[in-house]
């Protein structure tokens, strides 16, 4: 009895412990199940998932085990704290708008999410597209997909990346393949609206890396069209460095009920990393390409990325240190460049142990290069958000780095000043008068050697001036407080380019001057007019005189070149007559010369001091400013820019006429009209005389054209009829054996081919000459060298067969 109580008992203790065995699954048990009940498993776990206090280990996630065998395999072991803090979150489904500083790892924060969430769903190729991450400037959209394809390649979905500068037909082919897909704000829509048969209806998670640089770089509309094509029960992972105002609109729009992680205001202050050496110092922009020059030769074994305000200053800081050689690779990067020029210079600085990267603003954001020593900034950021994403190219991580900013005098005070409101700190530093090194001659001499620098440093200097205009906190930006023409000669430039609106904004800060310039000239001028008594053709003149001098004065008050008519000189004391050096200088818009130019080239007449030299004669040019006034000073401005043929017709109506002089000196038109009454003074018949005898007279300059090109022929066909001979008897001596020195043609003055060959003298001629030549055996195979020639040659013979016998 007792036994038999005691075997149900049993038994239903041990269906109790299987049933709790089921219910609750080791990590390492997921192996041992089918796949749904996994997916199954997966799921509640990360929507029952706890992070606790302290959680770093990506072991510990709710995640895959393919997940983890490609973290594992990319050496990721230990999260971040905005990993640790998002990545719970997203696995739960939910919205999530993530802020924090650069080189915190927020690519892994959303990618690891996005690939759990589409694994938990089942998706596949026949599902079309389900996740898509837009990333602002194509290396980082590069950088995130092969991030993706590192830790996810032990499973089966299908990533693409769709950037500009590649072919668009390619890419519409793999479009309907593809799982998840990294792209660009521009080419993504545009496929969107072009692309048959790829749609979005199915998208599950969305993710918009580097938000604010996406609004920043004029995206906004084509992120509202974007998002418009999207469906609204999808997931949306919005992450940036920093959060601005226009982010937090996005989010409103694009976000539901949202998770903020990262955005607290004790959080808002940790924009940069603790490892991170900041140091600022006061530069004159006439300057900074010597303070960067001598920056670079310091540092020859480290990793330096320069950022400087727009593609042209890049291009030509590039271009001139490349040719000064400093010792160290230098690389570029802007916006200009073709795709894959970008990627090699991408991909090189990042393999690189040491070198120089020049970029601008579009290096800034989200990408991660190795090892970066200094972040050098050229020039001032636009505000304090892109001076931490520039900065934030170093110290990534774990990693320690420096950071130096440039500012100018004009510029500190407003620059600081944000920089403290957003918590950055940041060092005062100072430069070295003694080890910095001067390089404007060697620039200048490029310049003057390659008119492609010059030109160069001219679209970097306009390029330069225009971005401070555009510049929106004018707290900071001063555009005329710049020195244009100091920074025009750093720049090894032989003038400063015009400029149109600095010469506005110039203008602006001296209004009040002039204003009161012209009230007082307008008062002495109504003090003349009242104190004249005379006539009116005087009191004309006088008004003309006074209205004249006016505007000259008015003119160099205002700092405005008074330009020339038809030459467009700018300069108005500089004489007609232009150097070769003035015409090297003024290619390509540049006709202004500067100061320091004007000392090397003087274009002023020298005195009687000077040893034997040239004086310019003291005349006008067809071309000048006055001759132009002299000739056409009546015409108007429109009819004034005009050719000098055209101005003539406008003028008189009419061309002038060409003549032709004869051998006595008198001078005949090129086609000399008769009257009709001269011409038929003579009745029909001269007429018809005049005209058999002009056709017979043409008739015999026909034929002695016709025989003297006859006879030109004839000669040549003789002459190649003699070369020929010539060759083929040359051909005829080489077959019958006869080797002998060539002797070179000679030419003489007259044109004819002569040769030269040496006679001999005296002497050589009692020698014996030489025995002749033997010719090649005949085809009966007798030789011919065998029979005598003469009698000689007949007892030589004969005693050569008795010595034989």
């Amino acid at each position: 009895m007792s036994s038999t109580e005691a075997g149900p008992s049993k038994m239903n203790k041990q269906r109790k412990k299987k049933k709790d065995a089921r219910q609750t699954i080791r990590p390492y048990q997921l192996k041992k199940l089918t796949e749904k009940q996994e997916l199954d498993v997966l799921d509640r776990a990360a929507m029952e998932f706890d992070p606790p206090n302290g959680l770093r280990a990506f072991a510990d996630l709710p995640i895959s085990t393919h997940t983890k065998r490609g973290l594992k395999k990319c050496f990721f072991v230990e999260m971040t704290d905005i990993q640790a803090s998002s990545i719970p979150v997203s696995l739960k489904g939910k919205d999530v708008l993530g802020a924090a500083r650069t080189g915190s790892g927020k690519t892994l924060a959303f990618l690891i999410p996005t690939i759990e969430i589409l694994y938990r769903r089942k998706w596949g190729p026949q599902d079309g597209l389900g996740a898509l991450i837009i990333s602002p400037t194509r290396e980082l959209a590069v950088q995130i997909f092969e991030v993706l394809r590192s830790i996810g390649c032990f499973h089966s979905f299908s990533a693409g990346l769709v950037i500009g500068g590649k072919s668009l037909k390619d890419e519409r082919d793999r479009l309907s393949r593809m799982n998840i897909l990294v792209a660009t704000p521009g080419r993504l829509l545009q496929h969107l609206d072009q692309t048959f048969g790829f749609e979005c209806d199915h998208l599950q998670v969305l993710v918009l890396d580097e938000a604010d640089r996406i609004l920043d770089m004029g995206f906004a509309r084509t992120l509202s069209a974007l998002l418009t094509h999207l469906p609204k029960s999808r997931q949306t992972l919005l992450f940036s460095a920093t959060q601005t105002q226009s982010v937090t609109q996005l989010a409103r729009l694009s976000l539901k009920d949202p998770t903020f992680i990262g955005v607290g205001k004790e959080q808002s202050k940790i924009d940069t990393p603790e490892t991170l050496s900041q140091y600022y110092s006061i530069c004159e922009l006439d300057k900074k390409l010597d303070v960067l020059w001598s920056f670079i030769k310091m540092h020859l074994q480290s990793k330096v990325l320069v950022f400087l305000s727009s593609g042209k200053q890049v291009r030509f800081v590039f271009e001139t240190f490349r040719r000064m050689q400093p010792g160290i690779p230098l690389l570029h990067l802007h916006g200009k460049q073709k795709q894959s020029a970008r990627l090699a210079m991408y991909t090189r600085f990042t393999s690189s142990q040491h070198a120089v990267l020049f970029a601008t603003d579009i290096a800034a954001r989200g990408l991660d290069f190795p090892s970066v020593d200094w972040v050098l900034q050229a020039d001032a950021p636009e505000d304090a958000e892109t001076y931490i994403h520039r900065v934030g190219r170093t110290a990534r991580y774990d990693s320690s780095g420096k950071g130096l900013l440039l500012l100018l005098p004009s510029e500190e005070k407003g620059m600081l000043a944000a920089l403290e409101k957003k918590g950055v700190k940041i060092e005062p530093i100072k430069i070295r008068a003694s080890r910095t090194r001067s390089i404007q001659n060697q620039l200048q001499k490029l310049a003057f050697q390659d008119p492609e620098i010059k030109y160069l440093g001219q679209r970097a200097l306009v390029s330069y001036v225009r971005s401070v205009h555009l510049h929106k906190d004018k707290s900071i930006f001063k555009v005329e407080c710049l020195p244009v023409e100091k920074f025009s000669e750093s720049l090894g430039l032989p003038g400063t380019p015009k400029i149109k609106f600095l010469s506005r904004e110039q203008t602006k800060g001296r209004k009040n001057a002039s204003r009161t310039a012209t009230a007082v000239q307008a008062e002495i001028e109504s003090e003349r007019k009242d104190d004249l008594s005379s006539g009116e053709d005087s009191r004309s003149s006088r008004d003309s005189d006074d209205s004249g001098e006016f505007e000259s004065s008015a003119g160099e008050d205002q700092g405005v070149p008074q330009k020339s008519v038809e030459s467009g000189n700018s300069n108005p004391s500089k004489p007609g007559v232009r150097t070769k050096y003035d015409r090297m200088f003024g290619r390509k818009n540049q006709n202004i010369l500067s100061e320091h130019y004007a000392k090397m080239v003087d274009h002023e007449d020298s005195g009687d001091e000077d040893f034997i030299t040239l004086k310019r004669a003291d005349h006008d040019l067809p071309g000048s400013k006055e001759a132009v006034g002299i000739e056409f000073e009546d015409l108007s401005k429109r009819k004034l820019k005009l050719s000098r043929t055209k101005r003539m017709v406008a003028k008189y109506g009419q061309l002038g006429q060409k003549l032709i002089f004869d051998e006595d000196g008198n001078p005949h038109e090129v086609y000399e009209m008769v009257g009709p009454e001269e011409f038929y003074k003579h009745g029909s018949d001269s007429v018809r005389e005049a005209g058999r005898k002009f056709a017979e007279g043409e008739r015999g300059r026909l034929k002695e054209a016709d025989v003297l090109d006859k006879q030109l022929a004839k000669e040549k066909r003789q002459e190649k009829k003699r070369k020929r001979k010539e060759r083929e008897k040359g051909l005829r001596g080489d077959e019958d054996g006869i080797h002998g020195p060539v002797v070179a043609p000679l030419s003489d003055e007259d044109g004819y081919v002569t040769a030269e060959f040496d006679l001999p003298s005296e002497s050589e001629s009692e020698v014996e000459p030489p025995p002749p030549k033997r010719k090649k055996p005949s085809a009966s195979g007798s030789s011919l060298a065998s029979r005598p020639q003469n009698l000689e040659d007949e007892e030589e013979l004969a005693l050569r067969l008795l010595r034989k016998h």
